[in-house]
């Protein structure tokens, strides 16, 4: 009731420039992300999946990061249990994304399981960055939408076209991912342990690349977060004891 009432008092022009605005942004970031897609479908087809395969990794679990994880894992060599669990972990942080995204958006029982499918990253950045319910609906219904016909589109586009492209590891396109993952990500480290968390995981996941199986090392950087945490709660009780 207070959402609707307080769109009483601004103009219908403001509210058509606002719903403007957030649909701009929102198609901005799925168009964007969404490319990145070709770069997948082509890195999984250099992998060894089929193009079946490809296409139901990214219409089922649809998730950049973990998807991208568990194909380098295969490609490198790893076991695919050891890659699997790699891309698990990574895909944990949606649940989390959930727990907020389902106090702002308020959606009806009905249509929270077929919401779920788009709590990744990108739904989740355009979302918080909204100010009402209305704006984090809209951005969040826009972002996933055009993300998740996109993503799947060029996905499928990059599996045909594996064989045409040759040497997949030659044009650097599996970093495609992980690049446009860190680029969202960069801006929402405002905190001192954020950054922290951020820098030990990158440091735990190169320095283990060269002595541990694929897909181990993203695993072990998932320490970071309670290796940073700890410290800095035993640095608050020293400061509480002085």
């Amino acid at each position: 009731m207070g959402e609707q009432t307080a769109f009483v008092d601004i103009p219908a022009g403001d509210r058509r420039k606002a719903d403007i605005a957030v649909v701009r942004d929102a198609l901005g970031v799925g168009v964007a992300v969404g490319l990145s897609g070709f770069a997948f479908g082509v890195t999984s087809a250099g992998s060894g999946l089929t193009v079946l395969q490809t296409c139901a990794l990214s219409l089922l679990v649809f998730t950049g990061a973990s998807q991208f994880a568990l194909v380098g894992a295969l490609a490198a060599g790893g076991n695919p249990l050891t890659a699997a669990a790699g891309a698990f972990f990574l895909g944990v942080r949606n649940a989390f994304y959930g727990l907020r995204l389902s106090q702002l958006l308020a959606l009806p029982r009905a249509v929270r399981p077929f919401a779920a499918q788009w709590v990744i990253d990108e739904t989740t950045a355009v979302a918080l960055a909204q100010k009402g319910r209305r704006s984090v609906r809209i951005g969040f219904a826009v972002t996933g939408l055009s993300l998740y016909v996109l993503w799947n589109l060029t996905t499928l586009l990059g599996a045909l076209g594996a064989e045409a492209i040759g040497d997949t590891d030659a044009w650097g396109l599996d970093a495609a991912g992980p690049a446009v993952f860190l680029a969202l990500l960069a801006p929402m480290l405002k905190s001192g342990t954020e950054r922290a968390v951020a820098g030990l995981a990158v440091l735990l996941g190169l320095g283990l690349l060269p002595v541990l199986p694929a897909g181990v090392p993203v695993l072990a950087a998932a320490l970071a977060a309670p290796v940073v945490l700890w410290a800095e709660g035993r640095r608050q009780g020293r400061r509480g004891e002085r």
